[in-house]
């Protein structure tokens, strides 16, 4: 008998608390500031370049493979505007292949990788894998809307 009662007694405390289920699709649960989602580039507003110099640091740490940097002369610099001989002309990273393990952030020398800590860089699902290749622009896109912050270590 005394145990149906501690029973009841659980079922009912159960009950009277509030649901701990979000409604997903439409909510989302607050992601913490060293989420890792995938990589991005970062803008540099002041020149308006990319922080990324070609180094190739990244490319040839990254354990799968999924990076591919293309260097250029810069324009700019032939005209005295910029500092830079050498700029970035294609940067391409297959999100399907990336394993979010950061090493490409650490290894940067110049701090322009940043991994995505938004809701957008969670979910990347998409029916075709050709879609996951993402290119310059699109590497950029959320740093120069000025959506990504770079984590600095305290």
């Amino acid at each position: 008998m005394l145990g149906v009662l501690r029973s009841l007694t659980e079922t009912l405390r159960t009950m009277a608390r509030k649901p701990v289920t979000i409604q997903y699709p439409t909510v989302h649960r607050e992601l913490s500031e060293r989420e890792r989602g995938y990589p991005l580039l970062l803008w540099d507003s002041e020149t308006g370049e990319p922080f990324c110099v070609g180094c190739h640091a990244c490319e040839r740490a990254c354990p799968t493979e999924c990076i591919s940097v293309i260097m250029k002369d810069n324009p700019l610099a032939a005209e005295g505007k910029s500092k830079r001989r050498k700029i970035v002309d294609q940067f391409l990273l297959d999100y399907g292949r990336c394993i979010r393990c950061r090493i490409c952030v650490e290894t940067c020398n110049f701090s322009a990788i940043a991994m995505n800590n938004t809701w957008d860089g969670q979910e990347m699902s998409r029916y075709d894998r050709g879609e996951l290749v993402m290119d310059l622009e699109q590497l950029l896109a959320k740093s120069k809307a000025g959506e990504i912050t770079p984590w600095v270590a305290p």
